[in-house]
């Protein structure tokens, strides 16, 4: 196993990344802390981990609030020992459909201040611990390429997402903690069966990349529990490109 004994915390852990990230953490040996606002959606996916044999935890915490963010990090690391990992996956809320010309600025700077605050209040809070245990991986997830049309402040919101991981991963270097971003080109499976337009989205995502495919929830959760581990101990600062291969650049 790549992650024995080692406490992660997933914010969004209900989602469709965040579970799908949480299955893979659990596959490999480690605690899974599900952090979310509906704890109904995090029992059943914690319910899942377990029935397969792993460990799940669940508490409800909104992670753009700064206290619960804190109490919850530091209740982890004293009750289990240890806050190994932290990942950060919950919805930005962005406005998709309009182009930037014509869109209002609510709209293009919510997910850009949501993506921003919940990112630095969650690695800030794991920081704390991981500095004092000397190790610590702290993962983000972005996209990648050139923009695409009519997506809003969701781009905008990744890049930011990257400026301030790349100032983390500087800073929390000598103390043995790494930052790392997981980049796909999109991942079809986000996407309901009678999503309109959803067979269009899906041909536009394969159609740019060398492989003819698109990464899926198991390869996002495969590849998320590789960085987390020792076996990637060299790697901080940098982004994992799952985009099978994007030609977008």
């Amino acid at each position: 196993m790549l992650l024995p004994g080692r406490n992660a915390i997933i914010y969004g852990g209900a989602g469709a990344i965040g579970s799908a990230v949480a299955r893979g953490f659990a596959r490999e040996g480690a605690t899974v802390h599900l952090a979310g606002r509906t704890v109904s959606r995090l029992e059943a996916v914690a319910e899942k981990i377990r029935a397969a044999g792993g460990k799940a935890e669940i508490a409800q915490v909104d992670a753009l609030d700064e206290a619960a963010v804190d109490e919850h990090a530091d209740a982890v690391a004293r009750d289990f020992g240890s806050l190994d990992i932290s990942f950060n996956l919950i919805s930005h809320g962005d406005v998709q459909g309009t182009p930037l010309a014509q869109m209002r600025l609510a709209d293009l700077e919510a997910p850009v201040v949501t993506a921003v605050r919940t990112t630095f209040l969650t690695s800030k809070a794991a920081a704390r611990h991981m500095i004092r245990q000397g190790s610590g991986v702290i993962l983000m997830f972005g996209g990648y390429g050139d923009p695409m049309p009519n997506l809003g402040g969701l781009q905008v919101a990744f890049g930011a997402v990257e400026a301030l991981r790349r100032s983390l991963a500087v800073e929390l270097g000598p103390h043995g903690i790494r930052v790392l971003t997981l980049q796909t080109g999109g991942v079809p499976e986000t996407l309901p069966q009678n999503f309109e337009g959803r067979d269009a989205i899906v041909e536009g995502i394969v159609g740019q990349t060398m492989l003819n495919r698109a990464a899926t929830f198991e390869d996002v959760g495969h590849v998320a529990a590789f960085a987390a581990s020792d076996r990637a101990r060299t790697m901080t600062a940098t982004a994992f490109n799952i985009t099978c291969g994007s030609v977008v650049d």
